[in-house]
């Protein structure tokens, strides 16, 4: 995949980069990327649904692309939720930093404070500067592992 003429869009890189993130690709299909978060991750489990063409947002989407994100959302979003045992998954989609539609799908535990609401944002920041520990990285290859196998056959294009 090359990068669209101009956007310079890091969603696009990772998706190009193999080497660089290809262990932490849960699925391909011809419209929808399921990826892990990179490491170091928040939690063990924070996914990403990112759409294969460069589109900032579900405005930009074509047809085929919206009628599959309500079930390629829904068959992640129940494949994280099942592997983490997590009380639900939020899914969050701002599309400010990286212009290219990425939902998080982030697990949430009732039992721990900070994966409630925004906590969730401060949790993130704090792995990022070093202030928590982030996902043990075995737990998350192991996450990714377990993922792919369940989405295989999942209906995700």
């Amino acid at each position: 995949m090359t990068l669209p003429p101009g956007t310079g869009c890091a969603i696009c890189g990772i998706h190009a980069d193999a080497a660089g993130y290809g262990d932490l690709e849960c699925h391909r299909g011809r419209r929808w990327i399921v990826r892990h978060h990179p490491l170091p991750s928040p939690l063990v489990g924070w996914s990403f649904l990112c759409s294969v063409r460069h589109v900032q947002g579900a405005a930009d989407l074509d047809d085929a692309e919206a009628a599959e994100l309500g079930p390629a959302l829904r068959a992640a979003s129940r494949a994280v939720r099942e592997l983490t045992g997590c009380d639900r998954v939020y899914a969050i989609a701002f599309g400010q930093g990286a212009p290219h539609l990425h939902v998080h799908l982030i697990p949430r535990f009732d039992a721990d404070e900070a994966t409630r609401a925004w906590n969730v944002a401060d949790h993130y920041r704090a792995v990022e500067r070093g202030d928590r520990p982030a996902a043990d990285p075995a737990a998350v290859r192991a996450f990714v592992a377990r993922m792919r196998a369940r989405l295989h056959g999942a209906g995700i294009d």
